[in-house]
């Protein structure tokens, strides 16, 4: 049996030939490289987080954390390749640790018509922000937006201020886009 080594879709074999009982020095050298080989075979652009794709789905909603009632948080998720929209039954209030989880109830066709173009609008600058808190949501009760892509298996998700002063300009417009259709659903 020949020794090997493998990292994700990178396979390395030893042949007979390689002896590496010969000198202690080449493990720890072998070893080294083919860690560095792994660790730069694995960082690769994500090509698949490109906004305006087709086979996007993206989930939007608003919370308020000092509110009763069904409407302190309306999460929902748009799905661009089934044409559907439906929305979250759960009503957890979003964190920024983790995307929400939940159970999502189909609406109505004429309900999707209302947001399907939210994916057009999403700003291709989200993806490079540092955090993904942007400005205080909720922090003096104000509310918050919460915006989550999801883009070949790949989930990010955004807090976001309804302050728009606390916000980057560019975000501006898709806020005012998400506070219009919140109010258009159910």
């Amino acid at each position: 049996m020949q020794p090997s080594f493998a990292c994700g879709d990178l396979a390395i074999e030893f042949d007979a030939h390689f002896n590496l009982s010969s000198s202690k020095m080449h493990k720890p050298i072998l070893a080294t490289i083919c860690l560095a080989i792994c660790a730069l075979s694995a960082c690769k652009k994500d090509e698949n987080m490109v906004i305006g794709d087709e086979n996007q789905t993206l989930v939007f909603g608003s919370f308020f954390g000092e509110c009763e009632g069904e409407k302190c948080v309306e999460v929902y998720l748009v799905d661009s390749q089934m044409k559907r929209l439906a929305e979250n039954t759960t009503d957890a209030y979003p964190r920024s640790s983790a995307p929400v989880n939940g159970s999502f109830t189909e609406l109505s066709a004429a309900q999707y018509e209302q947001v399907k173009d939210l994916p057009a609008l999403f700003p291709s600058e989200l993806l490079t922000e540092q955090t993904n808190v942007i400005g205080a949501p909720d922090a003096a009760d104000q509310g918050g937006y919460y915006v989550e892509v999801t883009r070949g298996g790949v989930r990010r998700h955004w807090l976001i201020d309804t302050d728009k002063k606390s916000i980057p300009a560019y975000l501006r417009p898709f806020v005012d886009s998400l506070s219009v259709r919140l109010k258009r659903l159910p």
